[in-house]
C-alpha cells in the first residue's frame, strides 16, 4: 500500500512539473480552460493525478478555480502587476532586512560577482541574460534571510510571475525597461552595501525603494 501512495505521490508531481512547464512555456495560454479529460490525454494519464496538480497549480497562483466552470490559466491584469510587486516590495525588503544580519562573507562574494556580472550585460541585446541575472540576484538576497516561509514563497512569485507577465504583455518579454540598467546598479549598489554594513533598515529600505521604482517605470511601458 505504501509503494502504491509513493507511486501515485510521485505521478502527481510529475503531471504538475509538467503542466507547469507547459503554462510557463506558453503553451496553455493566460486564460485557457484547462480540461481534466483534455490534459490526462495529452500527458498519458488518469483525471486523478491532472485533478490532483491543477489543484497544487492553484495553489502557486497559476491557475485559478472557478465555481461552475472550471480551472483556468489565470490571465493577469494590469491590477494584478501592481499588486504582485507590492507583496514583492513588502516580502523582499523584510528579507532584506533580516539577511542583513544573517548573510555570510560567501553569499555577499557572490552577490557582488552577479552585480559585476549584471553590468555587463546591462545592453538591450542582453536583456534575457539581465534578468536571469537579476533574478539570481534577488533570489541570493531572500534565500539569505533564513526565513523559510519569506523563501518559499518568493521562491514560488519569482518562479512563475515574470513568465506569466511575459504572456499577458508580450512587449516586456524583449524589450528592457528604458534607461532601468543604470539606475539598477546605483539601487543594487545600495542593497549590498547596506547587507555589508549588517544595517537591516537601510537593507530593507533599498530593496522597498528599488522595487517600488521598478513597478512605476514597468507599468509606465505597460500602458503607453
Amino acid at each position: 500500500m505504501g509503494a502504491n501512495n509513493q507511486v501515485h505521490k510521485q505521478l502527481r508531481n510529475v503531471v504538475a512539473d509538467r503542466m507547469r512547464t507547459a503554462i510557463l512555456d506558453g503553451h496553455y495560454k493566460p486564460g485557457e480552460w484547462m480540461r481534466q479529460e483534455r490534459i490526462a490525454q495529452e500527458l498519458g494519464v488518469s483525471q486523478m493525478p491532472v485533478r490532483e496538480a491543477l489543484k497544487e497549480l492553484a495553489s502557486e497562483g497559476l491557475i485559478e478555480h472557478v465555481p461552475y466552470r472550471g480551472a483556468r490559466v489565470v490571465d493577469i491584469s494590469l491590477s494584478d502587476v501592481e499588486d504582485i510587486y507590492a507583496v514583492r516590495a513588502f516580502l523582499e525588503s523584510r528579507a532584506a532586512g533580516f539577511a542583513a544580519s544573517q548573510i555570510s562573507p560567501e553569499e555577499l562574494n557572490e552577490l557582488k560577482q552577479l552585480h559585476s556580472e549584471i553590468e555587463k550585460y546591462s545592453a538591450p541585446e542582453h536583456v534575457l541574460k539581465y534578468r536571469e541575472l537579476n533574478r539570481r540576484f534577488h533570489e541570493l538576497i531572500f534565500t539569505a534571510s533564513r526565513r523559510p516561509y519569506l523563501v518559499r514563497t518568493l521562491g514560488l512569485l519569482w518562479a512563475a510571475f515574470p513568465t506569466m507577465l511575459m504572456g499577458n504583455y508580450p512587449r516586456t518579454a524583449s524589450q528592457p525597461l528604458t534607461g532601468r540598467d543604470s539606475v539598477d546598479l546605483l539601487e543594487h549598489a545600495a542593497i549590498i552595501e547596506a547587507l555589508e554594513k549588517g544595517d537591516a533598515k537601510a537593507a530593507q529600505k533599498a530593496m522597498k525603494e528599488h522595487i517600488d521604482s521598478v513597478i512605476r517605470e514597468l507599468m509606465g511601458m505597460i500602458v503607453e
